[in-house]
């Protein structure tokens, strides 16, 4: 810790990771279809929809995003991330946009913190077709700074295997790391295995379905941390803002140099 670092064994942070579809609700998998062109315009219900997940997030000291949208037609060229964090009041933000479509669509990782970050890194991630990336943000310095990476995985497990072990290769660097996102593979699999072996994150006790969001049976979405962090209790929010529901973690950190919570 540095020296004018203030003391903060034991405290507490609450994380929240969301895929949240652009705003969309997706009910049954028939409105994958149905809804599709819903999915490409913007609409009233994607903005009530975002103001629902808003009020919420002031529970919660760090925020992951994936499938935000970074100003394209579906959202109106609305930021939603920029969005969420001022209409929630949380002080901090930051994007990484990813996989522009024209103007039609404009998909992004996104941050929302209490906490101030020292430094947010993009990081685009290796696969066949581009478009996926991990964003880094870093609370404190030195070898006390906690890494917070939001990640959203290729549906392809060659693709994520690729991926995830680039992130290994990134994250050990950190002695305190947390991993979330939708990783788009449940816990077991031989690539997340892998990004065990070659990290220091540990495997979730046991798996929290959030996908699909109306009947979750997959554990897509993931918060992994490393052993100097204590995981107090896992759990999904009840309300369905996309096609997979939220998942939350409350963590008990070690003496961290990460800045006051505002």
């Amino acid at each position: 810790m540095t020296r004018n670092a203030p003391d903060t064994a034991g405290r507490r942070l609450r994380l929240l990771s969301c895929n949240i579809l652009a705003g969309g609700s997706v009910q049954r998998y028939s409105e994958y279809v149905t809804r599709s062109l819903s999915a490409v315009l913007p609409g009233r219900s994607k903005l009530d929809n975002l103001d629902r997940l808003a009020d919420l997030l002031p529970q919660f000291d760090v925020i992951g995003l994936q499938e935000a949208d970074a100003g394209s037609l579906r959202s109106g060229f609305l930021n939603q991330t920029r969005y969420l964090a001022e209409t929630s009041g949380m002080p901090f933000w930051s994007h990484q946009p990813n996989r522009p479509m024209a103007r039609l669509a404009h998909s992004a990782n996104g941050l929302i913190s209490r906490l101030e970050p020292q430094a947010v890194i993009d990081y685009p991630l290796p696969s066949r077709i581009p478009g996926r990336g991990a964003l880094l943000a870093r609370f404190g310095d030195g070898d006390d700074a906690l890494a917070v990476m939001i990640a959203h995985l290729s549906l392809s497990a060659q693709a994520r295997a690729r991926q995830l072990a680039y992130i290994a290769e990134v994250l050990q660097d950190y002695r305190h790391v947390v991993l979330m996102g939708d990783l788009n593979t449940d816990a077991r699999s031989t690539e997340m295995n892998h990004l065990f072996s070659r990290s220091n994150l540990q495997p979730p006790v046991q798996p929290t379905p959030t996908f699909p969001s109306w009947k979750p049976r997959k554990a897509l979405d993931h918060i992994l941390i490393s052993p100097s962090i204590t995981l107090e209790k896992v759990w999904t929010l009840p309300q369905a803002f996309s096609d997979h529901l939220p998942i939350a973690a409350e963590v008990r950190l070690p003496a961290l140099a990460v800045g006051k919570k505002r």
